[in-house]
């Protein structure tokens, strides 16, 4: 994600304490956060903090695409800060996503496209991780 104080400000943001602290969690952040953890991590540091800060900051993100939110979990919203094209192995036992870093070749056939212009894929692969698969 890497945004700086410098481009938080160009992109006419308020620069708060909180919202760089939700900045410096996302940073490097690998495990798919949702928005809850992300409270939870930085409510730590800003006990006074609302949940709607959190929310309504990685909403932000998203739109200005710093983030990209996640659809394998249908119980909550969860964010990725890589927003490099990549691919997700999602646990459908303990919702672990994983990065996947292998480039898959996709093309549609024209008639397949539906008049629409492709402009990038994502692949989900669901499964059980390992831990979940020794407990069952």
């Amino acid at each position: 994600m890497a945004l700086s104080q410098e481009q938080y400000r160009e992109s006419g943001l308020k620069l708060t304490p909180q919202r760089m602290a939700i900045l410096a969690y996302l940073e490097g952040n690998i495990l798919h956060p949702s928005a809850e953890d992300v409270f939870r991590a930085v409510r730590r540091r800003f006990p006074t903090m609302s949940f709607a800060t959190v929310y309504n900051t990685l909403e932000m993100l998203k739109k200005r695409g710093k983030v990209v939110e996640l659809t394998g979990d249908p119980d909550k919203k969860r964010f990725d800060p890589n927003i490099r094209p990549h691919h997700h192995l999602i646990c459908t036992g303990c919702r672990k996503i994983v990065d996947l870093k292998t480039e898959f070749n996709l093309t549609l056939k024209a008639a397949d496209q539906a008049g629409f212009q492709i402009m990038g894929n994502h692949i989900e692969f669901t499964g059980l991780c390992p831990d979940c698969q020794r407990k069952r």
